[in-house]
Parts: structure tokens; sequence; C-alpha cells
């Protein structure tokens, strides 16, 4: 056999078995698996349920009382064929999960709420099954118009003291988003009254 044959058969196998090997990274990457948009009392509300899992770096800095944010963010538009797409509403919410070493205790806080857990699977299942969400009144809307909707959610390094907004340019546990996942949804006449 030829030697350029023989080094671009060993070059297919080794990127044959890194491909192979990477399966199980890119199976576990954070997606969102579901969005459901709800109209009540006069409000239009978001359940949405993520597939997350965090990174032992990441769980590490936790465990030493670094508090870590998630920010979920929506975006509602309004496709129009004669202009431009009108954006309805930009929204966004921010968890903050926080170990107490001292106590042991943590906790989840988004706005003025906050919430003891036992641990750091159940702080996230805060993270992971977002419920009733309030985004936008009804106000807004038109009834029978379809509306594009999308949502994602990402760890936000923003929201972390200087010194790890440094840390998390350099290493892959602190980049963890998911891709905006699309949805569509109508509100009726009769759901806009109530």
């Amino acid at each position: 056999m030829p030697r350029a044959v023989v080094r671009l058969y060993a070059l297919f196998v080794v990127m044959a078995i890194t491909l192979v090997s990477a399966m199980p990274l890119l199976a576990n990457e954070a997606e969102i698996t579901k969005v459901e948009a709800i109209a009540r009392n006069g409000r239009l509300y978001l359940n949405t349920d993520v597939n997350l899992e965090v990174q032992n770096d990441l769980k590490d800095v936790v465990m030493k009382g670094v508090p870590v944010y998630f920010t979920a963010n929506a975006e509602i538009i309004q496709k129009r064929w004669w202009w431009f797409d009108k954006t309805v509403v930009k929204a966004q919410l921010t968890w903050r999960i926080m170990y107490n070493a001292l106590t042991r205790q943590w906790r989840v806080s988004t706005g003025d709420l906050s919430w003891p857990e036992a641990n750091l699977d159940d702080a996230l299942s805060r993270v992971r099954s977002i419920r009733g969400w309030s985004v936008l009144d009804l106000s807004y809307l038109e009834p029978a118009q379809e509306y594009h909707g999308r949502v994602r959610l990402r760890l936000d390094t923003s929201l972390l003291a200087r010194p790890f907004q440094v840390d998390a340019l350099n290493s892959s546990a602190w980049s963890l988003a998911t891709p905006w996942k699309n949805f569509t949804f109508s509100i009726s006449a009769e759901e806009l009254q109530h």
C-alpha cells in the first residue's frame, strides 16, 4: 500500500474515533425541550423545560460559596409581510444560586423571592423547570394573530465577580447556554377578554 493511502486511512480512523468519543458530550449539551405559552388573567405566561447539566469545575466553584447566575431570555415577534417584523416583547428572568458553606444551605433567588434548597440538583430544578413566567400583558396582542417566540437559558457570567469573569473566558465550564428554542402561539378573542 502506498504511504499516502495509509496516512489517509489512519487520519480517517482517528477522525472516526474522535467523533464517536464526542457523541456523549454532544448528547449532554444544554437544550430547551419544551416551551408552552399560556394566557391567564390578562397576562401571557411561559412554561419551559430545560435539559441542563453542570460540569464538575462549575460545581466546585459553587461549593466554595461563589454565587452563579442563570438568565432566561424570551422574545415574542409578530411577523409582518409588508415591513420589518415587530418585536412585541423582550423579557429576561435571572436566578442566583448560592451555597453558604457555614450553614450548609443552598438558596435560589429571583427578584425579591428566595427559596432554600437541599442540594445543588434541587436548586437547579428551579432553573430546569420554569413555570408561570409572566412575560407580557395580553393587551399588546391581537386575537387570532400568529406570534413567533424564542427562548434560551444561559449561565450569565456578566453578573459574576470580576476575577471569575476572567476565569469564565478561559474555561468551557462557564460557557453553559442553550440554543434558542422557537415556538409559535396565538391568542383567541375570549382569552384576551379575560
